[in-house]
């Protein structure tokens, strides 16, 4: 590309300080950013173009996970602006327009935008149309590609994402919306199909005959902090499930793609979470689990319980926690369970995929020594660390059979020379290539929204129910440790080194 204006709607909010500019940060200094790219933020809050650019420096300086280079910041920072103005003013798009045109006009053609969109969700529509309504979103005369970027959740049901997507594809085309979820951009994410159709010793086995079940966790220990106004109104079934968890478990789950393209990727993924059920034909209930943190304490930190936070209903009967038990209707995982797990203020940040392999045949060892045998577990480590480990079993180094549980360890940060990505880096980068197959489609994010429908409408139709209290720092309500122990299955503690 030759010249490229990067705008940030909601540019003074937390996900750009936290992740946006630090993903571009890594980027420029990689030399995947380009020089003449002209970074636009556009917000409610009274800044100059010099006061929001300084902010921009600090927010590097905070968040940053390498080592601030001032070089790399100010060639990033060379050409950065600012718009004051509301996303429902015509106002804005205009001065918006005459900007993007006095940039553009210093610049060589063509001039591509790339429109990032770190908004609420019921936004989207509003600033995509008037986006379209200044001409800001037109691909013509040789003028550059424009794409427009949303963040998840894409909606907040399945009629809700539908709607949504008439909307936006009355005003954008096809190729032009990019839905990000950026756990798609880590690595360890990405690698799990590497690991998968790449390694001629898993795919034989990834199945109903060799595989007992799968969990799959997303623990935070951050809590709502002052997301209360979309958290209390989302909660972490809507928040989480049909974009993060879903994205693994589409990883994990779905047929070998034909071609490691768009088409083909989101054809394979759309078409296993249109196959995802609750875990049994019988009370959608029994296979879900809501929790709520009361007051508590992470590390040395007190917490106040989720009714106590700022914009959060004193009564509030919204999930921080969920577990849900699923199974998959497709020849290859008829029988397996999926447990998902997600929640806030628990004890750890983890995020990992666990496949629990069922266990060899044990004749040839005494009873004591097959009941020292654990399963073998490959555990597909997402975040904080990002790796790979496997549990099995050996043999100890002395004279009689003993044997017991080992561990085998790859980490991504000891075999790949990388910066610390905070997995935006990728999506950006392929977006402004023209790449969408790490990104959501609308027939997957429709799956996604019509897999979890049964438990929402089940939470409908039992209204007045109050999700299971659980004390800040902890690993979640009692109550889902049931949901596997009537299995004969255990969670995987979540404060848990390796494969263990």
């Amino acid at each position: 590309m030759s010249s490229c204006s990067f705008v940030m709607f909601g540019a003074t909010g937390d996900l750009v300080r936290r992740l946006l500019m630090p993903a571009l940060y890594n980027l420029a200094a990689t030399g995947l950013f380009p020089d003449r790219c002209a970074l636009v933020g556009v917000a409610r809050e009274k800044l100059s173009s010099d006061t929001f650019r300084r902010s921009l420096v600090d927010a590097l300086r905070e968040y940053l996970r390498a080592a601030f280079d001032s070089r790399v910041a100010d060639r990033l920072l060379a050409s950065v602006h600012y718009v004051r103005g509301d996303i429902d003013s015509p106002r804005t798009y205009a001065s918006l327009a005459n900007l993007l045109v006095a940039i553009e006009d210093h610049r060589p053609s063509p001039a591509d935008r790339l429109f990032y969109l770190a908004l609420p969700p019921m936004t989207f529509a509003t600033v995509a149309t008037s986006l379209a309504a200044f001409g800001l979103t037109a691909e013509r005369g040789g003028a550059g590609w424009r794409r427009v970027i949303v963040e998840k959740p894409f909606g907040v049901s399945l009629d809700s994402a539908r709607a949504l997507d008439r909307e936006l594809a009355d005003v954008l085309g096809k190729h032009q919306l990019y839905r990000i979820d950026h756990y798609l951009g880590k690595a360890s994410v990405q690698n799990i199909q590497t690991l998968r159709f790449g390694n001629g010793i898993f795919e034989p086995v990834w199945n109903r005959d060799h595989i007992d079940h799968v969990q799959i966790t997303v623990a935070e220990t951050v809590t709502v902090e002052r997301r209360g106004r979309f958290y209390d109104a989302t909660g972490a079934l809507r928040d989480m499930v049909p974009n993060h968890l879903f994205q693994m478990l589409a990883a994990i789950a779905m047929e070998p793609p034909s071609r490691f393209d768009a088409v083909s990727v989101h054809r394979a993924k759309a078409e296993l979470l249109d196959a995802v059920r609750p875990g049994s034909d019988g009370d959608v209930q029994a296979n879900v689990v809501r929790g709520q943190y009361r007051a508590g304490a992470i590390g040395a930190a007190n917490v106040p319980a989720y009714r106590d936070a700022p914009y959060v209903d004193a009564a509030s009967s919204t999930e921080t926690y969920v577990a849900l038990k699923l199974r998959v209707d497709t020849a290859r995982w008829t029988g397996v369970p999926f447990y998902l797990r997600t929640g806030k203020a628990l004890s750890r940040t983890r995020a990992e995929v666990a496949i629990t392999f069922k266990r060899s045949p044990t004749m040839m060892f005494s009873e004591k020594q097959a009941e020292r045998l654990m399963a073998n577990v490959l555990v597909l480590e997402v975040a904080p660390d990002e790796g790979v480990g496997l549990r099995l079993n050996a043999k100890s180094p002395n004279p009689s059979l003993t044997v017991g549980g080992v561990d085998m360890r790859f980490s991504f940060r000891d075999y790949f020379d990388a910066v610390r990505a905070v997995g935006y880096e990728k999506l950006i980068h392929d977006c402004m290539m023209g790449d969408a197959t790490l990104f959501q489609s609308a027939g997957m994010v429709e799956a996604g929204w019509r897999a979890v429908a049964p438990f929402v409408d089940a939470w409908a139709e039992s209204a007045g129910h109050d999700p299971f209290p659980y004390p800040a720092g902890s690993e979640g309500p009692p109550e889902a440790d049931a949901l596997l122990a009537r299995d004969g299955r255990a969670w995987r503690p979540i404060e848990q080194e390796g494969a263990r």
